[in-house]
Formats: C-alpha cells, structure tokens, sequence
C-alpha cells in the first residue's frame, strides 16, 4: 500500500489554522493510475511516451512533469498530459486546461503492473513445466507441487464441470485469467512496494471481460444463438408481433462482459479503499485533535487493517475463481448442446 503522509495536516507559526488532511485525494491517488511507482518514501519515475501532429514521438521521464512546471510544451495535471507549446497554461471558468492532448503511450503505475504480473506468471508456469520434464513420472517438487493443485483445481472444479467433454479448448484461456487476476490482486496486497491496483483498474478488467465475451461469441452453436433470438418453449404471443423475448434474452446476453467487469473492479477497489479509509482515520483525528487523538484511534484503525488485510487474501483468490468459473459457464451455454423435443 502507498504510505500516507503525515505533512498533509500542518499548521503555520503565525497561529494559522491547520491545513485539512484531504483523505479522498490520498485515497484516490493510491486506487487511481499514476506516472510513478511509490516504494515507501522513494517516488521512481516512470517513462513517458507521446505522440503529437506538433512534435511527433518523444519520450523523457515522468519526473521533468512531476513539479507542476511545463517541459517541452507539455503540462501535467491530475495524470492527464496536454500540449501547450510555448503559451502559458490557460484555463477555462470551470478551471479546466484549455490545450490539446496528445496521444499517450506511457508506461504507468498499472501498465507497469501488468508487465510485472505477466513475468511473474511467465516465471511461474515455465518453472513448472521444466520440473514436469526434468521429473516426469515422479512427485511434483518445489513450484511444480504449488503450481500443480491449482491447476487441477481449474480443470477438474471450474472447466469439466461448467464446460464439458469440450472443456480442454479452453482451459488455456481459463489458467491463464485465474492465474493473472489471483496475482494481480496479490500485487496490490503487499505494502509499500507501489500499490499496484491493476484488477482494480477497470480497463484491465473491461478487456478480460470482452476476451471472455467474444471467445463465447465464436464459439455459441447454432442451439445457443437459436435459444437467444426465438427462445424455443416459450409462447408465441412473447414473441410476436412485439419480440419481448429476444429483448430480455438480448440484454442479458450484452451485459455479461459488463458483469464480470464491474464485479471484479468493485470487489478489488473497494478492498483499497477501505484499508485506506482505516489508516486515514489516524489522520484525521491527529489533525482535528492532536497527536493523543491520533495515537489512540490508530490502535483500532492498525487492528482494523489488519482484519481486512486478511479478508482481502480471501478475496484476492476468491475474484479469480468466481471470474473464471463465471467465464467457464458462458463457454458451457455457448457450446452445450440442447435438445428441445424434451
């Protein structure tokens, strides 16, 4: 998790009132993507990358956009990156930036996660598969006995028993959605070491969302597509003239990938969010009545992290299973076959 300052609530010398400890913008700024990768104290800056008709590709250190000051003709506010050339920064009467944005390629702090988790599922499944050749036909050994019941588990508790005798085209897709989302969230669960958010980044999830929707587009049969535009058993008058069927089974049918994605940014999120919201209290009650106050709504704030430390270990697992057995049941409708005359 990114650590909280304890500068945001200070007072001046002259007798002025203390400067409010703004919880939300510590919140937001931790569950929110960023430039730069906090590890404790240190920022490390990360690479920005742009595209713009006046300058073309360029790409220089987050740090140059960091202090609020503009470098090269570009200016950065609340993560978002605009060209203004050589002008001063104008805004308009709703204090929005008046300026051109160009197109972003930059390596953020959930890009950056992405890349990490993907190494490390990389490192993970390529150490199990040289165990499974430099042992084959004994006991599984270091990474491959960790790896080896969970794999199991997807295929033998999630895939054959939602999919079918067809299951074995997609469990490839299966292990690798569990694996990434199980250690995404576990990302994000370790202290100090950038407060990573990438499951709970709703791009992330929206793209794993539409992978599992199309997978099940290409591979609906002609019962599955048959079931969804005439709805077989159902009575004419549903039907026809007004197709009340085909708009219930329709939206039903478009908003899985909304589903699975707003159930895994929710879940993961609001885990941030309320481990945060416990140690902001610490904050809060030393800048509102002291460092007494502080001190002592910080032992129930410590034990209440803790708590939901632990309960976020549980859902960090629990997110990859329910996404990749919800997953597993729309490949199951899509190929399973219907017989109608019973």
């Amino acid at each position: 998790m990114t650590t909280i300052s304890a500068s945001a609530a200070h007072g001046s010398e002259n007798g002025e009132e203390k400067v409010a400890f703004n919880a939300g913008d510590v919140i937001m700024h931790h569950v929110m993507d960023n430039h730069e990768i906090h590890i404790g104290p240190i920022h490390i800056p990360l690479p920005i990358i742009l595209y713009s008709s006046e300058q073309g590709l360029e790409m220089f250190s987050s740090s140059k956009l960091s202090h609020g000051e503009p470098y090269n003709g570009y200016f950065m506010e609340h993560e978002k990156i605009y060209f203004v050339g050589d002008a001063e920064v104008v805004r308009d009467t709703h204090g929005h930036i008046e300026a051109a944005m160009p197109i972003d390629f930059s390596i953020t702090k959930t890009v950056f996660g992405l890349f990490l988790t993907i190494a490390l599922m990389l490192f993970l499944f390529i150490k199990a598969a040289k165990g499974y050749k430099i042992r084959e036909g004994q006991a599984p050994k270091g990474i491959q006995s960790v790896m080896e019941p969970l794999i199991v588990f997807v295929r033998d508790e999630i895939a054959k028993p939602s999919i079918g005798k067809r299951y074995e085209k997609f469990l490839p897709f299966l292990l690798t959605i569990f694996f990434f989302i199980w250690i995404g969230n576990m990302l994000g669960l370790i202290p100090f070491i950038g407060g990573f958010n990438v499951t709970g980044n709703i791009a992330v999830a929206l793209v794993m969302a539409l992978f599992t929707f199309f997978i099940t587009i290409k591979n609906g049969n002609k019962a599955y597509w048959m079931h969804i535009l005439w709805t077989p058993g159902v009575p004419w008058w549903l039907k026809v003239p007004f197709p009340l069927m085909f708009i219930i089974e329709f939206i039903g049918f478009v908003s899985k990938p909304i589903v699975l994605t707003l159930r895994l940014f929710a879940n993961i999120t609001a885990g941030h969010i309320i481990i945060l919201s416990f140690v902001s209290l610490i904050f809060i009650f030393n800048n509102l009545y002291g460092a007494g106050a502080g001190f002592g709504v910080s032992i129930l704030s410590v034990a209440f992290s803790i708590f939901m430390f632990c309960i976020e270990l549980l859902v960090a697992v629990l997110q990859a299973y329910v996404f990749t057995l919800l997953s597993a049941l729309y490949f199951g409708s899509a190929v399973e076959e219907h017989d109608h005359a019973h």
